[in-house]
């Protein structure tokens, strides 16, 4: 082993394992060198060497040198398929005798002939494609075991799944308060789900669209299909369409194998288009086009393709007034807004803030390690006097903050950012904090806690934090003041 190389046993195990079988020192380490920051290697001198340490560890890959004093590598591969089949062989030797090649291909079942001097990268590509190779093969046979277990087995399968994944994402699961003014949303959106129309779902960003979209997939008759998604303002719209549509090879530089779009993958589907507003019209032309007569051609294709899909689209932009203004074809928006739902923004719905921020809670605590966290007295209430400009987006982070920066399993209100803690951001000041919704759900003293920490945020926001006016206006006592500041967390 070269000494600057780090031992066999410093690799994750979970890597693959690749043994190089070389008489020489220096190919070993050269090997090495390649491959040992994608895959555990071990080196053998011999084929005995070699046949040792197969029977103690599973080998991924085998590169062997053909010729080796005593058994040849031809010859111990041959003996390699018989005892570890699954184990990938590759020959590497100096010379190109066609007999050798031939017999390794035909007698030991090799999988690729390397030449010397061979260089690093195909080495390492083609012991890459290798483990790929093996992996696939392994998958092909756990798939024929499950076929030879029947089609009733694997129907009863399928639809286990299905069930899983609608009871994951249905309407019910999207957390909400009892009389949320979702309700009225995913109540509209279930009635619509049933029936193959296109939906336009509104709303800003972070307040769930995507889950209102699942939801509507998982409750329609295609529910057995794909569910796909694309944000529109991700790529650019050059490659937007490809992604989409797909592209045959060799249709634009670095197109060099055919790619099947998502419109495609999606067939007897759903595809969720988020942010179709950002696209530009002249891809509207072309999406216009996929819509009205139900078919694709790929980029660079001279035929087209029937689809089958339907098309839920979303966008944080006022649609129509982008029509009115030229900015969205019109023909486009009333072929996308079979029916239109608008999911209201979080500031709207104050009450919902409790649920999402103990559902959430649950789910951050869990992801960081920290199970079991629980909210402190005045906690949440800070939280629902809060506008959220950022809807649920901001929540979560603002949750994973505070789980972040608490040392033990309560999180108080102290632990949340100073503007969430002053009911301000950029574009929503004291005003936009004091006129925010009052919660309609929760218990009394929780909605009570709520708005006496809206009425303290708005009055000392007001009054610039001068606590002496403050507490002569609410008709409190300094230390009274500072109690409740201190309560809520408004103290920091």
């Amino acid at each position: 082993m070269h000494p600057d190389r780090p031992a066999d046993d410093a690799h994750p195990a979970d890597l693959p394992l690749v043994l190089v079988v070389d008489d020489e020192v220096r190919s070993q380490d050269a090997m090495r060198r390649t491959l040992d920051e994608d895959f555990r290697v071990l080196s053998a001198g011999s084929a005995d060497e070699a046949r040792a340490l197969m029977e103690r560890e599973e080998v991924a890959v085998i590169l062997c040198d053909q010729r080796m004093p005593g058994l040849s590598g031809v010859a111990f591969l041959r003996e390699v398929r018989e005892r570890w089949p699954e184990a990938v062989r590759i020959i590497i030797s100096g010379y190109t005798d066609s007999e050798d090649i031939i017999a390794g291909v035909n007698e030991a079942g090799i999988y690729q002939y390397i030449l010397k001097p061979w260089v690093p990268d195909h080495l390492l590509q083609t012991v890459r494609n290798a483990v790929e190779a093996r992996a696939l093969q392994q998958g092909l046979s756990r798939l024929e075991l499950d076929l030879r277990a029947g089609t009733s087995v694997l129907r009863h399968r399928r639809a286990d799944r299905l069930a899983q994944a609608r009871a994951a994402f249905d309407f019910d699961r999207i957390e909400r308060a009892s009389g949320s003014p979702l309700d009225a949303v995913c109540e509209m959106a279930a009635r619509v789900a049933r029936y193959d129309l296109s939906v336009l779902i509104l709303g800003e960003s972070g307040t769930g669209k995507e889950l209102l979209a699942r939801a509507i997939h998982y409750a329609s008759p295609r529910s057995g299909g794909p569910f796909v998604l694309e944000n529109c303002a991700a790529i650019p719209d050059t490659l937007l369409e490809s992604e989409l549509f797909g592209h045959k090879r060799g249709a634009f530089t670095g197109a060099y194998e055919d790619h099947i779009g998502l419109f495609q993958r999606a067939h007897g589907g759903t595809v969720f288009l988020d942010e179709i507003g950002e696209t530009s019209p002249a891809f509207q032309v072309k999406l216009l086009r996929v819509l009205q007569e139900g078919e694709l051609r790929p980029v660079g294709s001279t035929r087209s393709l029937p689809v089958d899909v339907r098309v839920v689209a979303a966008t944080h932009r006022r649609l129509a007034e982008d029509v009115a203004a030229g900015r969205f074809r019109e023909d486009l928006y009333y072929r996308l807004a079979g029916v239109t739902l608008q999911m209201p923004p979080l500031r709207e719905r104050a009450g919902d803030v409790a649920p999402i921020a103990r559902r959430l809670l649950d789910e951050v605590g869990r992801e960081l390690g920290r199970p079991g966290m629980r909210w402190a007295d005045g906690a949440l209430a800070a939280l629902m006097g809060y506008p959220w400009p950022g809807n649920i987006r901001e929540l979560r982070n603002e949750i994973a903050r505070a789980v972040a920066l608490s040392d033990g399993e309560t999180i108080h209100a102290a632990a949340f950012s100073t503007a969430v803690l002053q009911g301000q951001t950029g574009r929503h000041h004291a005003a936009e904090a004091g006129n925010a919704a009052l919660p309609q759900t929760g218990t009394l003293q929780e909605r009570l806690d709520a708005i006496e920490a809206m009425v303290l945020r708005e009055t000392m926001l007001r009054l610039r934090w001068n606590k002496t006016h403050a507490a002569k206006e609410l008709g409190l006592s300094r230390v009274g003041l500072r109690a409740k500041l201190q309560r809520f967390g408004l103290d920091k």
